[in-house]
């Protein structure tokens, strides 16, 4: 008999297991149900500012193309993807009497490569380069309205 009571508490003992797991699960279902919501937020860049820091003098007829180059202050809060930096004329000031205008000027390779990427946060950080300015030479043609003209340029970061 002993026999078949050991056989009978072994078969109660596995039944009480299975039970109870059936009711861990059962629960586990019954509680998984449930509704919730969150929000996160981007930060916002702050803008690069480009600076020129190649110097541009004595431009005129005959003078050889002068390089722009230059590098970004970052302001932050983080670094920066920066691909192309594109020079423009923007302006002629302090021009004599003559006249002198934006086409008096050209500029070759306006789209320049930035190297150093992503822009750190910082000031004089990254670099961009590879255009340069020239008066452009008329033959023909009285340019003295240039003498003395500051070439404003603008620069892009894109």
């Amino acid at each position: 008999m002993s026999r078949f009571s050991k056989k009978k508490s072994i078969t109660a003992l596995i039944a009480m297991v299975l039970v109870v797991g059936c009711a861990g699960v059962a629960f586990a279902y019954w509680t998984s149900d449930g509704e919730g919501s969150g929000t996160g937020a981007t930060g916002e860049g702050l803008g690069v500012t480009i600076n020129q820091t190649s110097t541009v003098s004595a431009m005129g007829p005959g003078v050889a193309p002068q390089d722009l180059s230059g590098d970004f202050d970052n302001p932050g809060p983080s670094t920066t993807h920066v691909t192309t930096v594109t020079a423009s004329i923007a302006g002629i000031t302090g021009a004599g009497a003559g006249g002198c205008e934006a086409d008096d000027y050209v500029i070759d390779g306006a789209a320049m490569t930035v190297t150093g990427n992503p822009i750190a946060v910082g000031e004089a950080v990254g670099a961009w380069g590879g255009a340069t300015i020239a008066f452009v030479n008329e033959s023909g043609e009285n340019q003295d309205g240039c003498k003395g003209a500051t070439v404003e340029l603008a620069y892009v970061a894109s």
